[in-house]
């Protein structure tokens, strides 16, 4: 499964990580999040300070994935940088996150 890759992967920010990888790990963040929420929802606040652990603990495989699937397109990590444009940055981040995979480039062969 690309979520358990990516976790494997902890703080590998060299190579490249394919369309499928990045976002199918977004999508279980996602998942993880609202469910985590909803039961802090129902069980009590305290579940909150769980999801804040969980996010301290995935946030760099989050950021390493991320730059590898920029290596992936063709761009170095600093990309990630363009979140910081105010109003547009993360649209900006979605479309480069979301661009089709180069053959082969400075950062490897084409991920599987």
């Amino acid at each position: 499964m690309p979520y358990v890759e990516v976790l494997k992967k902890y703080a590998v920010f060299d190579g490249r990580a394919n369309r499928s990888e990045f976002w199918l790990f977004v999508l279980v963040q996602f998942i993880i999040a609202i469910a985590l929420n909803i039961l802090a929802l129902e069980v009590g606040p305290w579940l909150n300070a769980v999801y804040f652990l969980y996010f301290l603990s995935t946030f760099l495989p989050f950021l390493a994935v991320m730059v590898r699937r920029l290596h992936d397109t063709g761009r170095n990590g600093w990309h990630i940088l363009v979140i910081l444009i105010p109003l547009v940055g993360w649209i900006i981040l979605i479309v480069l996150m979301a661009l089709g995979s180069d053959d082969s480039n400075e950062y490897g062969p084409r991920p599987a």
